[in-house]
């Protein structure tokens, strides 16, 4: 079998091992590492044989300047599921990349937790204490109410990647050398340090306890599988 046809066919095992049926993805695994070891290939020749190994991004708008609970927002997300998140300011946008659909999914999982979490902090704002409170005090109470949510909501993320892996062991040196390569079309990118916020505990610990409210399960499209939310 030619040495394009023997990656090709890794590929498509690839794509089998990011299913969320764990043994589907157990036993494609094994075959890409079979594959491997018989034909005395290495992950870097599947990761730099063509365009088909190349990792996918997803734009989506974005403020110029991110808020902090957005930023920590993408962060979690694109950890959650095997992706890196950039935010570009000059073009208005974050980007997702990452292997497979992992992009495509982490790119609508935190379109969906951004909308949620702003509604629902909208909710809070209604609260008789703060309806009336003065403009400063609500700014306070916003930001405050963000962080926790987005805090509970990490947690979330972060347990259910552990429970569930988005990418078997043996194939992240895969995905992490398709994601830099991407990556390396952005130029030099930047490190953005957060500055220490101010909070106000209430408004913090409301919003930690409606954050951890807000459940996360997979479903399947007819696009591929996608990250489905249970109070959509």
């Amino acid at each position: 079998m030619p040495k394009s046809a023997i990656i090709e066919k890794v590929r498509k095992l690839l794509a089998l091992a990011g299913s969320s049926n764990e043994h589907e993805a157990a036993l494609a695994a094994r075959h890409v590492q079979r594959l491997l070891a018989e034909h005395n290939l290495g992950m870097a020749d599947i990761e730099t044989s063509g365009d088909n190994g190349s990792a996918a991004r997803v734009d989506l708008e974005a403020a110029r300047i991110l808020p902090k609970w957005v930023r920590h927002l993408s962060g979690a997300v694109a950890d959650a599921f095997d992706c890196r998140a950039l935010h570009d300011p000059n073009r208005r946008v974050l980007v997702f990349i990452g292997v497979g659909a992992d992009a495509e999914v982490a790119s609508y999982t935190f379109s969906y937790l951004e909308r949620t979490v702003r509604k629902l902090c909208r909710g809070y704002l209604k609260s008789p204490e703060l309806e009336d409170a003065s403009a400063r005090r609500r700014e306070l109470a916003r930001n405050s109410y963000y962080l926790g949510a987005v805090s509970a909501i990490g947690r979330n993320l972060a347990e259910q990647k552990r429970q569930t892996p988005v990418t078997p062991n043996a194939l992240v040196p895969v995905r992490d050398g398709l994601i830099r390569a991407a990556m390396q079309q952005f130029g030099p990118v930047r490190t953005v340090h957060g500055r220490r916020s101010y909070v106000d505990g209430g408004s913090y610990q409301q919003g930690h306890a409606d954050g951890r409210m807000v459940g996360i399960r997979k479903g399947v499209s007819a696009a591929g599988f996608h990250s489905g939310l249970i109070n959509d």
